[in-house]
C-alpha cells in the first residue's frame, strides 16, 4: 500500500470521526487534530513519495538548498510544507479569533436587541421575509453562525408554535448562508478565499450579490405561498428586559464599524486582513475599559473584551486549525492536485465540477472542501477573481443550506430548536435544492457580463 493511499485513508477515517461526532461521543475538534497530526507524522516518517520528489514545490525547496542527503532534503522540505500552511492557517484563525470577540462583546452589552426589539408583526407571511431580510443582510456584516444563533433566539420569543418555528429556523439556515457568501467576512470558506488571494472585495460583491439574494428567495417565495396565512399569537414568553452595564446601540455601532472597515483597511494598506480585525478589536478593547468606571473588576470584566475572549468557541477555531492542517498534508504531497487532474480528465468542465462540489458540502464541512479546491487548482492558472473561485464562493457557501448538518448555520439552528435530520430533508432540502440550483444558474448567466 503507498504512503498516498495510507494518508488517504486516515484522512477519510478522521472526516467519518467528524460526520459520525454524536453517535460516537467524540468530539469533532479532536478527531480534527488527531488525523492533521498523524497526517503529517507519517508524510514526515515514511520514504518520499516519487509524485513529491518530482513536484515543481519539491524541486524549487531543493534549488534554495545546499548539500544534505535525500532524506535530510525530503524532512527539510517537509517541516518548510508544515511552517508554510500553518502561516497560511494562523491568518484565518486570528481573523476568527477577532471577530468571534467583537461579536461576544456586541451580545455582552444586548447590542442585537437594537435590531430584534424593532419587530412588531404577527403576520407569518411578512414577518418571514422580514426575518430574512435581516438575516441575509446581518449575515454579510457578521457571518452566518452568528447570525444564525441570534435570530433563531429571536424567533423563539416570536413565534409560540413549534411547527411554525422550525419552517423559519429553515429559512434562516438558507438566508444566512446566502447571505454570508457575497462578502469576505460573511462566511469562514469566503473569507479563505478572500486571505489567500484567490478573490478580492469589491468583485466578489458585485458578482455574488444577485445570485445569492435568487438563492434566499426562490425557496422564501415557495414559503410564502404555502405556510397558512393567520395571525402568529402573542407568545407568553416576552423578550426579556436585560440591565445593561453599558450602552449596547453603541457598542453594536462600533463592532459593525470595526467588522466592515476590515475589507477598507486591506484594500488601502494591503496588510493581511487578520491585522484590519486584531485593530478593530483593540479600539472596541479600549472603549469597553472606558465605559464602566463605576463597576468593580470583577462585574466590569464581563462588559470587556477580556471577558468575551472567556466566552468565545474555542474549540471551534481548534476544529478549523486540525482540519485545514489536515488538508494541507494532502495538498503537500500532492494529491489534491492529481485529484483536480482526475476530475478534469473524466469531467472536464469547471462549473460542473464546482457544482458538484456545492452539493459535497451539505454532506461534509464546506471548510476543507474549499481548503481542498484551493490546493487542487493552481493560482497561475486561475488568477485572482477567476471564474472557478467566484463559483467555489458561492457553490461551498450556500451549499451546504440543503442538508441541516452541511453548514455551521445548520447545526446551530439544529441544535437550538432540535430539528430532526428527516424532518428537513423532507420539509426544507427542496426548497434549499431550488434555491441553491436558482443561484447557481444565475452566477452562471450573469458571469460573462459583469465577472471578468
Amino acid at each position: 500500500m503507498s504512503i498516498e493511499t495510507v494518508i488517504v485513508l486516515i484522512f477519510c477515517l478522521g472526516y467519518t470521526a467528524i460526520a459520525l461526532e454524536h453517535k460516537i461521543n467524540i468530539n469533532k475538534t479532536a478527531s480534527a487534530l488527531f488525523t492533521a497530526v498523524l497526517c503529517w507524522t507519517v508524510f514526515a516518517m515514511a520514504d518520499p513519495p516519487e509524485r513529491v520528489l518530482t513536484s515543481a514545490t519539491y524541486n524549487e525547496f531543493v534549488e534554495h538548498m545546499t548539500g544534505g542527503s535525500m532524506d535530510g532534503l525530503f524532512r527539510g522540505f517537509v517541516m518548510s510544507e508544515l511552517s508554510h500552511h500553518l502561516a497560511t492557517i494562523s491568518e484565518i484563525l486570528f481573523f476568527l479569533l477577532g471577530a468571534m470577540t467583537i461579536v461576544e462583546l456586541i451580545d455582552a452589552h444586548h447590542g442585537f436587541r437594537t435590531i430584534t426589539d424593532r419587530i412588531r408583526t404577527r403576520d407569518p407571511r411578512k414577518l418571514l421575509w422580514i426575518i430574512c431580510w435581516i438575516t441575509f443582510f446581518l449575515s454579510a456584516i457578521l457571518d452566518n453562525l452568528t447570525t444564525t444563533i441570534v435570530m433563531v433566539s429571536l424567533i423563539r420569543k416570536l413565534i409560540p408554535n413549534h411547527h411554525l418555528r422550525l419552517f423559519f429556523a429553515g429559512m434562516i439556515v438558507i438566508a444566512a448562508n446566502a447571505g454570508g457568501a457575497w462578502t469576505p467576512i460573511g462566511d469562514v470558506t469566503t473569507t479563505m478565499l478572500w486571505i489567500g488571494g484567490q478573490i478580492t472585495t469589491v468583485n466578489i460583491m458585485k458578482t455574488l450579490f444577485i445570485p445569492s439574494m435568487v438563492c434566499m428567495l426562490a425557496p422564501l417565495l415557495y414559503l410564502s405561498f404555502t405556510l397558512k396565512v393567520g395571525t402568529i399569537p402573542t407568545s407568553t414568553s416576552t423578550l426579556a428586559s436585560h440591565t445593561s452595564a453599558g450602552d449596547g446601540k453603541r457598542i453594536l455601532f462600533l463592532g459593525i464599524a470595526a467588522l466592515i472597515s476590515v475589507p477598507v483597511f486591506k484594500t488601502y494598506t494591503h496588510l493581511p486582513p487578520y491585522m484590519g480585525m486584531l485593530g478593530g478589536l483593540a479600539v472596541l478593547w479600549i472603549v469597553s475599559e472606558f465605559m464602566h468606571p463605576d463597576l468593580d473588576e470583577s462585574e466590569k470584566k464581563k462588559y470587556t473584551v477580556a471577558g468575551a475572549l472567556t466566552r468565545i468557541d474555542v474549540p471551534s477555531v481548534l476544529f478549523f486549525l486540525g482540519i485545514l492542517l489536515a488538508v494541507g498534508a494532502l495538498e503537500s504531497m500532492q494529491i489534491l492536485n492529481h485529484f483536480a487532474s482526475f476530475l478534469s480528465k473524466t469531467i472536464g468542465d469547471n462549473r460542473i465540477i464546482i457544482t458538484l462540489i456545492g452539493f459535497l458540502s451539505a454532506i461534509v464541512d464546506n471548510v476543507p472542501l474549499v481548503a481542498a479546491s484551493m490546493g487542487m487548482y493552481s493560482m497561475e492558472v486561475y488568477p485572482t477573481d477567476h471564474m472557478i473561485w467566484e463559483y467555489l464562493a458561492y457553490c461551498a457557501g450556500t451549499g451546504g443550506s440543503i442538508l441541516i448538518i452541511g453548514s455551521a448555520a445548520g447545526v446551530a439552528a439544529m441544535g437550538m430548536e432540535k430539528i430532526d435530520f428527516i424532518w428537513y430533508l423532507k420539509k426544507i432540502s427542496f426548497i434549499a435544492v431550488i434555491g441553491y440550483l436558482a443561484g447557481a444558474a444565475t452566477y452562471l448567466l450573469l458571469q460573462p457580463l459583469i465577472g471578468h
